[in-house]
């Protein structure tokens, strides 16, 4: 009789023991799997905080009229500093004759210093954009600039690079924020500048007829030979042809 009573006594308490459980569960006192640990979940959010701070390889955007230059540009003293970084060569001209027409031969000069390092082909490169250059020099004192890429034949020939109206340039001691400000100086319109951070040079170009001014960052950190592997065949399409040096 007693060993009976101990049964049944045994029996309630396991009933009770699993509705005790139920009501735990539906309630949500207690969890049906395993807890995932602090440090994974601290992980996962740290993981999303870097997301949200990921900084876009390239941005850019139309300058705005407003922050485009309205008086004329002075006329630049003429005189040119360069060094070709991809050539190893150097050249320290004047773009102006004394009467202050351009001089032929030292454009052909830097026609040369601008030539396709790829291709070895030489065009004539837009006479505005050497001035730029001549303004760039004197505005920092005559410290000679880098030259890290001109004109580029293998190059598609939406680029202004292709043009022959496109330069990136650095110069040693200068930040290339310093740079990337003065050169957006001299914009009246028809430019484009832009900073890679990555690399260190600023691109200074001048646009097809009708673009407007624009401005952008890359942060992709190309090497600024200006070439891609990729390109095989030469592109269609003209630029100007080689000025010949004069004597």
């Amino acid at each position: 009789m007693i060993d009976l009573l101990i049964d049944l006594a045994s029996t309630s308490m396991r009933r009770i023991g699993v509705l005790v459980a139920a009501v735990l569960l539906s309630t949500g006192v207690v969890s049906a799997g395993p807890q995932k640990s602090s440090s994974a979940t601290t992980s996962k959010a740290k993981s999303s905080a870097k997301s949200k701070h990921r900084v876009a390889v390239f941005s850019g955007h139309n300058a705005s009229k407003t922050t485009l230059r309205t008086e004329p540009l002075e006329k630049p003293s003429g005189h040119v500093s360069l060094r070709a970084e991809n050539l190893g060569e150097e050249v320290d001209v004047n773009i102006y004759k004394k009467d202050g027409t351009f001089d032929e031969g030292s454009l052909a000069k830097l026609d040369d210093m601008f030539r396709c390092a790829r291709t070895g082909e030489v065009r004539a490169v837009r006479r505005e954009l050497y001035e730029q250059l001549s303004r760039i020099n004197d505005h920092f004192e005559g410290k000679q600039i880098y030259l890290v890429s001109g004109f580029r034949f293998a190059e598609r020939n939406s680029s202004r690079h292709y043009h022959a109206s496109a330069m990136d340039i650095r110069i040693p001691g200068v930040s290339i924020n310093e740079m990337y400000a003065f050169a957006g100086s001299l914009d009246a319109g028809n430019m484009g500048l832009g900073i890679y951070p990555t690399s260190q040079f600023i691109h200074v170009d001048f646009r097809a007829p009708g673009e407007p001014s624009y401005r952008w960052t890359d942060y992709s950190g190309h090497g600024g030979g200006g070439h891609s592997k990729k390109a095989s065949k030469k592109p269609t399409g003209r630029t100007q042809p080689a000025r010949k040096p004069t004597s």
